[in-house]
C-alpha cells in the first residue's frame, strides 16, 4: 500500500537577520520565509521551505486540496496540478504598477509555490526509500560534498535607525559580531571576509554590489583579491549599471574578477539579454544572472545570444526538479551550474545542497545567505560547514532536515508578534536618506 499524504500545513515564520544593504535598500530586521510541513499516511514528516509573503502563503494554502489525499508515488502529477490551478489563478492578474525590484518580479513566478509542494513530498519519499533527495532528481546523486561560496554584504549602522535589528547576540568568534556591525568600507569587506573564512572555511567570495558608486566597490573587489589572490570573486550590482559604466569599470578586471553577476540590464529597446552578451563579448569576462534567464523562455533567449556562462539555478524559483534540469543542460553545453541565494533557514540551505549534489558536470560554489542566519536553525542539528562545503551522504534519507516544532513554533510567533509580511528595503534606507525610493538605473546610496 502506497503513502497518502494526509496533512498540509503552511507556516509563515521570521527570523533576525543583519541591516544587509543591496540596490533595493537595506533589509529590515526580519526576513520571513514560508514553511510547508507534510505528514503521510504512516506518520512519516516532509518540509520545505521557500520565500515569504502573504501572497505565496495563501498560494500555496491554494494548493490543499490537491495535496491531501495524493499518493506520495504521484508528487509528479500532484506539482502538475497544483501548476495549472495556479496559472489558471494567475490568468488575467494585473500588475502592481511602479517600478519592483527584481527580486519582487521573481517572486511572483509559481514555482515558488510548487517548490513548497514537491520538495516535502521528495522529502518524505526520500524518507520511505531511505535515499537522499539527490538521489531522486535528475540522473541521481553525482557528489558528496557541495562548495559554498561567503556571500558578502556592506552592512548599514543599525543604531541610526529606530528599527529593531539583532545586536550583541553572538559574540563567540569575530564572525558573530562583525556580522551585525556596519561595514561600509573596503577594509571592512576584507575584514568580513577574514571572519567568515574563519568560521566556514569559504574558498570563495561574492561582493553584493549596486550599493556605492562602482568604482567604489571596485576598490573593494581589488582588495578582496589583494588578501585571498586564489579565490574566485564576483560582483553583484544587481544590473544597476549601464553598459557603458560596466565596460568601464570591468574590462581591465581579468584575473581579479572570475566572473561578474547581473552587472547591467535592460536598456532602451535593448532587453537584459541582449545588453549582457554585449558586455560578455567585450570584456571576455564570464556572466552569472539570476535576473535575465528565470524561466525556460528567458532561458532559451540568453543561451542563444551568450549572455550567460553561469546561470544561478535557484531550486526555490525553478523547483528543485527544474534547478537540476539546468545543471544537466548547463553541462551539456559547457556553461556552468550556480545557484542564487535569498536570507533562508537551514531547510532551504538542505534543499540548495541536495539539488546542487545532483548537478552533473562543473559547478559554481553555490550562493548562501545562511551565514547571515546561522544560528536559527528549524532543525534540531545545526548546519555544520567543513572547509567552506556541506556534505550530503549518500546513507541519507530525504533533506536530511529533522524539524523541531518548538522552534518553528517560535518563528512562527516571531512572524506574528512583529506584523511580518513582505520584506520593504526602502523603509530602513530612509533613515540614510529621507524620501529614498528604489530606482533600478541607480545605487542604493547614489542619489542625484
Amino acid at each position: 500500500m502506497v503513502a497518502t499524504i494526509e496533512k498540509m500545513a503552511v507556516i509563515p515564520v521570521a527570523g533576525y537577520d543583519s541591516m544587509l544593504l543591496n540596490q533595493a535598500g537595506a533589509h529590515e530586521p526580519f526576513f520571513t520565509r514560508n514553511i510547508v510541513v507534510m505528514h503521510d499516511s504512516e506518520g512519516v514528516e516532509g518540509v520545505g521551505e521557500v520565500p515569504g509573503g502573504e501572497v505565496i502563503t495563501k498560494r500555496l494554502e491554494s494548493c490543499i486540496p490537491l495535496v491531501e489525499g495524493a499518493s506520495i508515488a504521484q508528487w509528479k502529477n500532484v506539482v502538475l496540478s497544483c501548476r495549472k490551478m495556479l496559472e489558471n489563478q494567475m490568468r488575467g492578474a494585473s500588475g502592481s504598477g511602479g517600478q519592483e525590484t527584481a527580486h519582487a518580479q521573481i517572486f511572483k513566478k509559481v514555482t515558488n509555490v510548487l517548490t513548497g509542494v514537491e520538495t516535502p513530498m521528495l522529502d518524505i519519499l526520500g524518507k520511505h526509500l531511505e535515499v537522499p533527495v539527490a538521489a531522486l532528481l535528475g540522473e541521481g546523486q553525482v557528489r558528496d560534498s557541495v562548495r559554498f561560496l561567503g556571500y558578502l554584504f556592506y552592512i548599514g549602522d543599525y543604531r541610526k535607525t529606530d528599527m529593531p535589528y539583532l545586536h550583541d547576540d553572538d559574540t563567540s568568534d569575530e564572525w558573530g559580531r562583525v556580522r551585525r556591525e556596519p561595514a561600509l568600507t573596503p577594509d571592512a569587506i576584507v575584514h568580513e571576509a577574514e571572519a567568515a573564512q574563519k568560521r566556514f572555511g569559504f574558498h570563495d567570495f561574492k561582493l553584493k554590489g549596486g550599493v556605492f558608486a562602482g568604482s567604489e566597490e571596485m576598490e573593494a573587489v581589488r582588495a578582496l583579491k589583494a588578501r585571498f589572490p586564489d579565490a574566485r570573486i564576483t560582483i553583484d550590482p544587481n544590473g544597476c549599471w549601464t553598459l557603458r559604466e560596466s565596460l568601464e569599470l570591468c574590462r581591465d578586471m581579468v584575473g581579479t574578477l572570475t566572473y561578474v553577476e547581473d552587472p547591467c540590464g535592460a536598456e532602451g529597446r535593448f532587453s537584459g539579454r541582449e545588453v549582457m552578451a554585449e558586455f560578455h563579448r567585450l570584456t571576455g569576462l564570464p556572466t552569472a544572472t539570476n535576473m535575465i534567464d528565470t524561466d525556460w523562455r528567458e532561458m532559451k533567449a540568453a543561451i542563444r545570444l551568450d549572455s550567460v556562462t553561469i546561470p544561478l539555478a535557484d531550486p526555490h524559483f525553478w523547483t528543485m526538479e527544474g534547478s537540476v534540469r539546468v545543471a544537466q543542460l548547463c553541462h551539456d553545453l559547457d556553461l556552468t551550474w550556480g545557484v542564487h541565494s535569498n536570507n533562508h533557514f537551514d531547510i532551504s540551505l538542505a534543499m540548495v545542497a541536495q539539488a546542487a549534489a545532483a548537478a552533473p558536470g562543473v559547478i559554481n560554489a553555490c550562493d548562501t545567505h545562511y551565514i547571515w542566519q546561522d544560528g536559527q536553525h528549524l532543525g534540531r542539528v545545526a548546519p555544520h560547514f567543513e572547509d567552506g562545503c556541506l556534505q550530503v551522504p549518500r546513507d541519507g534519507a530525504g533533506l536530511g532536515i529533522d524539524l523541531d516544532h518548538d522552534k518553528l513554533a517560535a518563528a512562527h510567533r516571531l512572524y506574528v508578534d512583529n506584523g511580518c509580511g513582505t520584506r520593504d528595503d526602502a523603509r530602513g534606507m530612509r533613515f540614510y536618506i529621507p524620501g529614498w525610493s528604489y530606482d533600478a538605473s541607480l545605487p542604493a546610496m547614489v542619489r542625484p
